[in-house]
């Protein structure tokens, strides 16, 4: 059942989905707008992952697009992440419905048409799983001058931030102690939840540090771990995760602007501020190396082939490629993680069989008529075995 859908189908005499409409061309800007229910409107050619992943965080029950979702030049991931999540997608509806549609307005989405009252003030393409298949398919066909860009832009990349990536220079020291300890990085990546409760025994056995990045920062918290590091925009985060964490870092612009600081000032919580051009999630990796950790595991931070070449990434691929060369070897996925404390014995299961030894133990000296003669040693072994089992679940 997709919440989305309920919040939008307030009208149960028309079709379609409604919402209030939030109105902005610049897609930055407006999801700081949204919230549970709206309508975002927007001008966003090929919607990137991250971009979607935001739309679906804030709950939208809609998204009008002025421009094509998915132009053909490759394939971007952000309309299927929409779909599956029940975002209602209308694409290519005209620049004009962002001076025609006022913010506030009340409009109703059906079969790629957009409606103010009765009124139907612009029509699209309603996309679904089929469509967007489709057009996946022929974007694929674009890939190959990405890769060429992809390539320039690393070169580029490099040149204006190799101090940073190669050696650390302008990363903000931090508290919270890492060197020569596993660090867990956790971003608002499709499924992140899911993945860090697969992660509950090894945060329990390793007790790694914890970086919460925007909105993986929330869920660190909610599921009541207290995130060591945050970083990203305080904007993107609640007030009650940003008081839980120890230390709070905010990227900044190379010019060193840092948007959401002074969210982070009028709460009086200390923060310092990290100026690069990589993403957040880049600086969060960044730092974990550069302040000495021996092991990165990574939740919800997807950097396959697709993911590098997804728009919404264009400026910050480069960074994302070079900072996980960085790091190499130390950089695992957290599905490996949970997949190797899966396989292994558990504690419990030890415990069991030691039990079923020392029983088998007593049956067969109570039946040899000796028992008598080793009552001591059975019953000095027994308590052994209790201490060690108590230390094993200390």
């Amino acid at each position: 059942m997709k919440l989305s859908g309920l919040l939008g189908r307030t009208n149960h005499e028309q079709p379609g989905v409604t919402g209030v409409a939030r109105v902005d061309r610049r897609s930055g800007d407006l999801l700081r707008r949204l919230g549970p229910g709206d309508v975002a409107v927007l001008d966003h050619v090929d919607i990137d992952r991250r971009t979607a992943e935001a739309l679906v965080h804030a709950g939208v029950v809609g998204v009008v697009n002025a421009s094509p979702s998915i132009s053909g030049r490759f394939p971007n991931l952000g309309p299927e992440l929409l779909v599956e999540a029940g975002v209602v997608l209308v694409d290519g509806v005209g620049t004009a419905v962002l001076r025609e549609l006022k913010e506030g307005a009340r409009l109703r989405l059906h079969d790629g048409a957009v409606f103010v009252g009765g009124k139907e003030v612009a029509r699209g393409v309603q996309q679904d799983a089929e469509s967007i298949a489709d057009a996946m398919i022929e974007a694929k066909a674009g890939m190959a001058a990405q890769l060429e860009a992809f390539s320039a832009n690393t070169t580029e990349f490099l040149r204006r931030e190799r101090a940073l990536i190669l050696d650390g220079v302008g990363v903000p020291e931090l508290y919270v102690p890492m060197r020569d300890r596993q660090v867990l990085v956790v971003a608002g990546g499709p499924r992140h939840a899911e993945e860090l409760r697969a992660l509950r025994k090894y945060v329990r056995e390793h007790r790694p540090v914890l970086i919460g990045v925007d909105a993986g920062a929330d869920t660190l918290h909610e599921a009541g771990y207290k995130p060591d590091v945050i970083v990203g925009d305080p904007d993107a985060i609640g007030t009650e995760t940003l008081r839980a964490g120890s230390e709070v870092v905010v990227p900044a612009q190379v010019d060193g602007h840092a948007p959401g600081l002074e969210r982070i000032q009028d709460l009086g919580i200390g923060a310092v501020t990290f100026p690069a051009a990589g993403n957040a999630e880049d600086l969060a990796l960044l730092l974990a190396e550069a302040h000495g950790a021996s092991l990165v595991v990574t939740v919800g931070l997807q950097a396959g082939l697709r993911e590098f070449l997804d728009r919404g990434n264009a400026g910050s691929t480069p960074s994302t490629f070079l900072t996980r060369l960085k790091l190499g070897n130390k950089l695992v996925d957290s599905y490996a993680v949970a997949t190797l404390h899966r396989s292994r014995i558990s504690s419990g299961l030890v415990a069991l069989l030691v039990l079923a030894a020392v029983v088998a133990m007593v049956t067969a000296l109570a039946v040899s008529g000796v028992g008598a003669v080793y009552t001591d040693l059975v019953a000095g072994a027994f308590r052994s075995a209790v201490d060690w089992l108590k230390g094993l679940f200390a």
